[in-house]
């Protein structure tokens, strides 16, 4: 259990209000906008609106709602590794101490475009996002527990691109947003880089199939995903016995993936 310094916990708590789909019907078009334009004073906004409605005798706030209004406690739970979905993760600070990688991961997100800086009309579409965790936080609301993933993401203008047979290859020096940095555990798919055998600075991009883990009366069955982008090798196709992909050798610590949450949104 770590003391987050405050600033970090609003963004966080930001984070999981601007995601969270049940926050949606309390706001109107025009609080959309203030969500998304005001970021700083969204969560104490939010918090008096909810305690506004709640005071009403005919209100039909959920007791998710009136707890997620309310900041999480300030003490953090942290952890090094995580399971959830079918994956183990690491924090990239366990990852440099350790032989095998698993710090990787990508996120679709629906991302804010616009043809030039000047745009009336952007639209949102659904965008790859890669990158590699930071933190691995918990987030405690009471009544319920949130786990989170702090990244450090690669700039998709300058550090993605696919080469000509269909690889992803990523610039893991290039950093993208510092100020976008979250995800919900759930929202994470694992990926490995592994380093261009052309050389440079490139690593290229491996997807994995999801285990599965039986823990007693609880088993998760996943299904298996096809690769995210054209061409993209999936781990279990690379000849390479010295590589060693997913630790087995620790416990990993298993929640039930969050239903609630939407996609990722991501400002360009």
């Amino acid at each position: 259990m770590i003391p987050t310094n405050y600033k970090t916990l609003c963004e966080t708590h930001y984070y999981v209000l601007q995601n969270t789909t049940v926050v949606d019907p309390c706001m109107s078009k025009n609080e959309k906008w203030l969500q998304a334009e005001h970021k700083r004073s969204f969560s104490s906004w939010f918090k008096r609106k909810i305690e506004t409605e709640i005071a009403r005798p005919e209100n039909t706030i959920s007791q998710q709602i009136r707890w997620l209004a309310h900041e999480p406690k300030r003490d953090v739970l942290s952890y090094s590794g995580y399971g959830i979905g079918g994956y183990y993760y690491n924090t990239s600070d366990h990852d440099s101490r350790s032989t095998t990688q698993n710090s990787g991961v990508m996120v679709e997100a629906e991302s804010l475009h616009m043809s030039i800086a000047k745009d009336k009309n952007p639209i949102y579409a659904n965008m790859l996002y890669y990158g590699v965790i930071e933190d691995i936080w918990e987030l405690n609301y009471t009544q319920f527990k949130i786990p989170v993933f702090r990244c450090k993401w690669v700039d998709n203008k300058s550090g993605v691109k696919v080469d000509e047979n269909g690889f992803t290859l990523v610039d893991l020096n290039k950093e993208g947003d510092p100020n976008d940095q979250f995800i919900f555990a759930s929202q994470a798919k694992q990926v490995f880089y592994v380093n261009d055998p052309n050389g440079g600075r490139w690593s290229v991009v491996l997807t994995t199939k999801p285990k599965l883990y039986d823990r007693g009366d609880v088993c998760d069955n996943i299904e298996e995903t096809p690769s995210f982008s054209r061409g993209l090798p999936e781990s279990d196709d690379i000849d390479n016995e010295d590589v060693a992909y997913v630790r087995e050798d620790c416990e990993g610590i298993y929640v039930e993936e969050d239903t609630t949450s939407r996609k990722k949104r991501k400002k360009t």
